[in-house]
């Protein structure tokens, strides 16, 4: 039906609504992907919601989403509809950059170790980052999105793992140098074949947690949340109340109510046995 009606330069898309459990026609993972991507390269994108409770599929419908240059959400109320369809249908429902790819270079002088929290999910091999033929997510109008990490200073690497130095390695950036890192991205035009690249410097400018934006101390409180609804070995000392506090001190205008929404998650998990929370990881 899409591809009879393709509007050329149009935002051809199928928007799906289904709890995932596929019983007619192509219902194995590999027979809808390999469905979902020879219609991408028609340029007729997916956008899959979640319904249902019990038997939703949710990994697998994350999955064919991303297969289909499209994005996945689950919706469970009325406002969280209202969210997706409505207050961020552009960024949900029109792609303005398809197969982006980020890829960061920490300065070694500055950065002993680190890891990326959460996103297992969308790591690619250090060799995808060039490669075009590689798919990679998809960014709509207005979308933002935000990447924690976790960085281990030189010096303060205790109880991390112990390596013998490289032989061979040499490294040019000298301690002077004001960068902390280099970020690189690569993306597609929504119609297009070739990767453009972008290339960007951040200097190494130490501040206090309390100095940053509401958006980054909110999103490191969801992180936070997150290590601890998964039990995370990185989760150190975290607590809920140390994240109820955090985020609350950051709810800035909070014109549709989610982060108050989230601050009720916080005390739904903490009123949850440990048990069950981890059982439901």
């Amino acid at each position: 039906m899409a591809k009879q009606n393709f509007i050329d330069g149009g935002n051809n898309r199928v928007i799906l609504a289904t709890d995932g459990d596929f019983n007619v026609g192509a219902s194995s993972d590999g027979e809808l992907e390999q469905l979902i991507e020879s219609k991408r390269k028609d340029r007729i994108f997916l956008t899959v919601l979640g319904f249902g409770t019990g038997n939703i599929k949710d990994s697998k419908m994350e999955l064919l989403a991303d297969k289909g240059n499209g994005n996945y959400a689950y919706v469970d109320s009325l406002s969280e509809a209202r969210k997706v369809l409505v207050s961020e249908m552009g960024a949900t429902l029109f792609t303005i950059a398809k197969d982006v790819k980020l890829q960061i270079e920490f300065n070694p002088t500055k950065v002993a170790s680190y890891r990326l929290i959460g996103y297992e999910n969308r790591l690619l091999r250090k060799e995808d980052f060039n490669n075009d033929a590689k798919d990679a997510g998809d960014i709509g109008a207005g979308h933002s999105v935000t990447a924690l990490y976790e960085l281990v200073m030189p010096g303060d690497d205790a109880g991390t793992a112990s390596v013998d130095p490289l032989k061979y390695q040499t490294t040019k950036v000298t301690a002077a140098s004001p960068e902390l890192l280099t970020l690189k991205l690569r993306y597609k035009e929504p119609e297009g074949d070739t990767s453009k690249l972008l290339t960007y410097t951040v200097n190494d400018n130490h501040a206090d947690v309390t100095m940053a934006s509401d958006n980054l101390r909110f999103a490191s409180a969801v992180a936070e949340f997150g290590m601890l609804l998964r039990d995370s070995k990185f989760k150190g000392d975290a607590t809920y109340d140390e994240v109820r506090t955090l985020a609350h001190k950051s709810l800035g205008r909070d014109f549709e109510g989610y982060r108050h929404d989230f601050l009720t998650m916080i005390s739904d998990a903490q009123n949850l046995s440990h048990d069950t929370v981890a059982a439901n990881r």
